[in-house]
This record gives structure tokens, sequence and C-alpha cells, in this order.
């Protein structure tokens, strides 16, 4: 039975909803060493079945953009996979689905995250490819692979914004919540404009300062033994160079501007959507602001679904809560769907008083355990395969340097009062706000009119 596995049966049996009981320390085994050229290696073996991960952590993400030249982080995530110097294109996922592998990136604010999954005997694949990728992906990319991919991203852009209902958002909300030049005033997939005006020497340029091993982690999580696979990443990635050192700025304190904004969209139904400011992941605050989320529109028995979606005057089809904790900053957003024929501020009407009410009483002790039990449970959920293991020990060691920080994680989340609740709803969601209405084109009558005073 794998670490994770032993782990989630383990608090699952230890900590029965609403008992005290704790469960067992978690624990997951690593080591860390880092090459010459700055490149970090985690290894964290697991010999349950033979199986590994190769989890790769590039540290930028659309935060580390410049305005005019938004999007490089994501149409990066895109040409990786388009052949290097010694895996020309399509090798890199013909060779990896040979040997039984799967393999996906993804794109943040923060982070470009690349992984690999399948059985151990592909190790000594994976980290080639990887390496081929990090160390000679420049001389095989020209005009006609960027633009390739430059036209997959806009048509990604298409789909998940431009025709995709309340798609607007992703790219008025930003500048909104965050003041201009902050580095999550734009959305992640950048703009049809900028993505336009990319050349081929900048996105070489992008790949030199940012895809360099002094500024990636590696985690290799599996059937795997620690001295086998530091001799392979020697093997494959000391040759690569250093890049150039990367000071990131950390943005000035700012307060939000009282906003009221009307989108017109090609939707049915108008929908809500309030974002306060508040804090980055792992402060103070993080972690009560989750658990507020939770109490608030966690459930079918939350206090908004109770309000808006299933009391016998419904006002809304659905309706969710979300601390969206970052490296450097974050926001809390509450987004409602209003039933046909009704406007937004018969939603919003609703969601201030249950928030001023939740404030001002907090949770019920049984509405903060089932906050609790729920994170809980997604937390282990994530630890079940060698993939979330490998992911997480990447999450923590970009954020805190601590890889193993699992069990500090789920401290933070155990420790929250039903006082801390009512705190960080009085301080964070009191405050000045963004209010978003999404209306049928034709009816800005449906928007909620005008952000009322705290």
């Amino acid at each position: 039975m794998n670490v994770a596995r032993r782990l989630l049966i383990g608090a699952l049996l230890t900590a029965p909803a609403l008992a005290t009981a704790q469960g067992p320390k978690l624990s997951v085994p690593y080591t860390l060493d880092t090459l010459p050229n700055g490149l970090t290696v985690i290894v964290h073996e697991d010999h349950a079945v033979p199986i590994v991960t190769v989890n790769i952590w590039f540290h930028v993400g659309s935060g580390d953009e410049k305005p005019g030249r938004t999007g490089f982080a994501h149409l990066f995530e895109h040409l990786m996979f388009m052949g290097s110097q010694h895996a020309e294109y399509p090798s890199f996922d013909r060779l990896l689905e040979a040997a039984g592998a799967n393999n996906n990136a993804s794109t943040g604010n923060d982070v470009t995250d690349y992984y690999e999954s399948g059985p151990s005997s592909a190790l000594p694949l994976m980290l080639w490819l990887d390496a081929d990728r990090m160390g000679w992906l420049t001389p095989t990319m020209d005009k006609p692979k960027v633009d390739l991919q430059r036209d997959v991203v806009k048509n990604e852009r298409r789909q998940s914004v431009e025709n995709r209902p309340y798609g607007l958002v992703e790219d008025h909300l930003p500048q909104a919540i965050y003041p201009a030049g902050h580095p999550y005033s734009w959305s992640v997939i950048g703009s049809m404009a900028d993505l336009s005006a990319a050349s081929v020497e900048d996105v070489k340029d992008f790949f030199r300062r940012y895809y360099a091993p002094n500024n990636a982690t590696l985690v290799v999580a599996g059937d795997v033994k620690n001295a086998e696979v530091r001799a392979l990443v020697k093997k494959y990635f000391t040759d690569i160079p250093r890049g150039p050192a990367i000071t990131r700025p950390v943005p000035a304190p700012y307060v939000v501007r009282d906003t009221a904004m009307t989108l017109e969209d090609r939707v049915q139904l108008p929908q809500l959507q309030l974002v306060w400011h508040t804090v980055k992941e792992w402060a103070p605050d993080d972690a009560a602001l989750d658990i507020a989320a939770a109490v608030l529109a966690g459930s079918r028995t939350s206090r908004l679904n109770q309000a808006l979606v299933y009391s016998s005057n419904a006002t809304a089809t659905n309706v969710r809560a979300r601390q969206d904790s970052k490296r450097l900053d974050g926001d809390f957003s509450i987004t409602a769907t209003a039933r046909r024929g009704l406007g937004l501020d018969t939603l919003r009407a609703v969601i201030d008083a249950t928030v001023k009410q939740l404030a001002a009483d907090g949770p019920t002790a049984r509405e903060l355990q089932q906050a609790k039990n729920g994170y809980e449970s997604q937390f282990l959920r994530r630890l079940e395969n060698g993939r979330g293991v490998a992911d997480q020990l990447n999450h923590y060691f970009y954020l805190n340097g601590k890889p193993d920080s699992f069990q500090a994680d789920l401290d933070r989340y155990r420790a929250v009062t039903a006082a801390d609740v009512k705190r960080v709803l009085k301080k964070y969601l009191e405050a000045n706000r963004v209010m978003v209405s999404v209306v049928p084109i034709g009816k800005p009558e449906l928007a909620a009119k005008k952000v009322i005073a705290q």
C-alpha cells in the first residue's frame, strides 16, 4: 500500500466526522539536491506499484509577463511539446505513449507545470525528453511552429473566453480587482493583440530567461531508487547552462476601488460575481477564508445554497464561493446565476444579508466541522496517486522551501475557529469590492445597479 493511500485510510479511520481525533501525522519522505546549474531535484520513493511521475515546475506564469506582452507563459506550455533538437516533433508524445506513459501541462499566474506519469521503466525516457526540451528547444523553434501554436492558443481563447458563456469576466475582472501593472491584472491566457504581436525572437528571449534550470524544480515520485534518479538527472541535465538570475518585485499594498461593472453577453441567464481583495497563499488568514467559502457555498446545505438555490422561493440556479490564494496576492469571490426573469439586485441583496449574518454570528459547530471535513477529504484525495504527491511536493517547495509541508498545511485548517471565520468575513468582505453583472444582450436593466456600502 503506498504512502498516500496509507495516509488517506488512516486519517479517515481515525478522524470521523465531528470527532476530535486528528489521525496520524502526515509525512512524505524525500531527498533534495541542487545541481551546479541550479536545478533543484526532489525524489520521493514509493514502491507500492511500479509507477513513477516526473513533475517539473518552471517558476514562470502569466504574472511574469509584461503589459503588451501577455500570453507568453501559456504559449510556451504548447511550444514545449513541438519538438526539441534531439526529439523532433511529434517524438515527445509518440515515445511516451509507446512506453505506456501519459503527459500534460498547465499554466497559472505563478508557475507552468509539466508532468509525465507511467511505468517505472519509462523513467530514463521521461527525464531525457524533459532535459532535451529544457536545454535544446530554441534551435528548433522557428516561425511556422510559433505561428501554429499561436493559432492554437488563440482558438483556445475563443473557446474558453470569447465564445464561452460568462467568459468575458476573465478579461475584465483581473484589471478591476488588481491595479494597473500588478502581475495578476491580466488573464493567464493573454490577449489576442499581444499574441499576434509576439515575434519569434520575443518568444526565444522569454524561454532563455525563464526556462532555465535555476528557475525550475524537478520532482520524481514513485517506484524509483534515489541513487538511480540522481545519476539519471546528472547525466541528462548537467550540461544545460544556468540562466540569468530572476528578481521579482513585490507588489505594493493597495485598496480596491468600489466598482460596479455590467457586461452584455450571449447568455440566457444573468450572473453576478462579487470579488474582494484578500491575502496570498499561506498567509495567516488564508485557511480561514477557505473555510468561510465552504460554509457559504461548499455544499448543498451551505448558507448561500440554502438561501438562493434550495429555498422555497429560490432565486438562483447555482452559487459558489472561492478564496483564490496565489503566491503574491489573493481574492475572494462569490458567483451566483439568477433564475430566468430575475434581476441581479435580488441575488445581491440575499448574498449581502447572508454574509452579514455569518460575520455577525459565526458558523455553528456543525457547519465549521463540515467545512473542515470537506477540506480534509479533498486534501487527502489529492494524495491518492503519485502524480498528486509529486505535484504537492513541488507546490510546497515553491511556496516555502519545505516539500514535506503536508501536516503543517492540514494543521492550518484544523486550527480554524468560528471566531476566525467571523473575523475574516468582517475584515475582508465588509470592505470595497468589485461587482460584475453579466446579462443577456439588450437586457442591461437586469444588472445589479449599484454597490451597496458595507
